[in-house]
C-alpha cells in the first residue's frame, strides 16, 4: 500500500486523464452525429443508382462491360480505409489484420505485384512496417471524405484495370451501422459484379438519350465513384464511432479506478491516524 501522498497524486493524475477521455468523446460524438448525417443522405441514392443498373442491366445489355471483364489475377490492388489517429480501440487494428488475410488469400500473386491504396496515416504506416508497395499517401480522403476525392481514386482504379496493370481491386473498411455497430466489410471493387434484376415488375421500357453507348459507358462509372465515396463515409463514421465507444470504455473505467484509489486512500489515512494514537497511548505509560 502506498504512502498518502502517493495515491493522492495517482487520484489527480487518473481525474486529469477522465477529464480528457470525457471531452474527447464529446468531440467525437459531435463528429459522428456530422458523419452519420453523410451517409443517411447518400445510402437512398447510392441504393438508387444501383437499382437503375440491375434494372438497365436487365433491358439493354447483352455483353458484358469492359469493368467487369474477369481475367487471370496476377496483379492486384487493395483499397484500405482506416484512420489517421488512434484512441479507437482496435479499429484500425482489425482493418491491418484484414489487409494482411487478403493479401494472404491470393496464394499465386506475389508480394511486388500486390499493390495497397492506404487511406489513412495508420493503414499507411503499417504498410511501411510490413514491407508492402503502397500507391501514395491518401491521409486527406480519411480526414474529410468529399466526393471529388473519392471520384479521382475511382478513376485511377478504373484506368489501371482497363490498362492492365491491375487485374483485381478489392475494397477493405468499415461499414456503418449503429453507434455501436460497424461490420468490417471486405467488398470486390473490379472487375464489377454485374447482377441482373430478377424482379418480375422491373420496368425495361427504357428511353435512352443521346444512346445506349454513351449511357453505358457514364453509368458504371458513376456507380464506381459512388461506391468509392460511400465506403470513405462509412469509414468516417465508423471511426468516430469507435472513437466515442472507446473514450466511454476510457471514462467508465477511470471512475473504477477512482473508486478503488479513494477506498485505499481512506485505509491508508485510517491506518495513519490509528497508527499516531496509539504512539500517543503508548507515551502516556511510559
Amino acid at each position: 500500500m502506498g504512502s498518502l501522498k502517493e495515491i493522492k497524486t495517482r487520484i489527480q493524475s487518473v481525474k486529469s486523464t477522465q477529464k480528457i477521455t470525457s471531452a474527447m468523446k464529446m468531440v467525437s460524438s459531435a463528429k459522428l452525429m456530422k458523419a452519420e448525417r453523410s451517409v443517411n443522405g447518400l445510402l437512398p441514392y447510392q441504393r438508387r443508382m444501383n437499382d437503375i443498373l440491375k434494372d438497365y442491366l436487365s433491358a439493354e445489355i447483352n455483353e458484358p462491360s469492359e469493368y467487369s471483364i474477369i481475367r487471370d489475377v496476377e496483379k492486384v490492388a487493395i483499397v484500405v480505409f482506416a484512420s489517421n489517429s488512434s484512441l479507437c480501440g482496435s479499429y484500425n487494428a482489425n482493418l491491418i489484420k484484414r489487409m494482411q488475410q487478403s493479401i494472404k488469400t491470393h496464394r499465386d500473386v506475389r508480394k511486388e505485384d500486390i499493390i495497397v491504396f492506404p487511406i489513412g496515416k495508420k493503414i499507411f504506416q503499417a504498410c511501411q512496417k510490413l514491407q508492402i508497395n503502397v500507391a501514395g499517401n491518401f491521409e486527406h480522403l480519411a480526414a474529410t471524405p468529399t466526393f471529388e476525392d473519392a471520384r479521382d481514386l475511382a478513376d485511377n482504379l478504373m484506368k489501371m484495370f482497363l490498362d492492365h496493370e491491375i487485374d483485381r481491386v478489392k475494397v477493405i473498411y468499415f461499414h456503418y451501422h449503429s453507434k455501436s455497430t460497424q461490420v468490417l466489410t471486405a467488398d470486390t471493387f473490379l472487375p464489377i459484379q454485374l447482377k441482373y434484376s430478377n424482379h418480375q415488375n422491373v420496368n425495361i421500357d427504357y428511353i435512352i438519350e443521346p444512346s445506349v453507348e454513351e449511357m453505358r459507358s457514364s453509368l458504371i462509372p458513376t456507380v464506381l465513384h459512388l461506391r468509392i465515396y460511400a465506403a470513405a463515409l462509412d469509414a468516417a463514421a465508423s471511426e468516430h464511432a469507435a472513437r466515442t465507444m472507446a473514450m466511454q470504455v476510457a471514462t467508465d473505467n477511470a471512475d473504477d479506478i477512482l473508486q478503488e484509489l479513494s477506498l485505499q486512500y481512506n485505509k491508508s489515512r485510517q491506518q495513519a491516524i490509528t497508527s499516531e494514537l496509539l504512539d500517543i497511548m503508548g507515551g502516556l505509560f511510559k
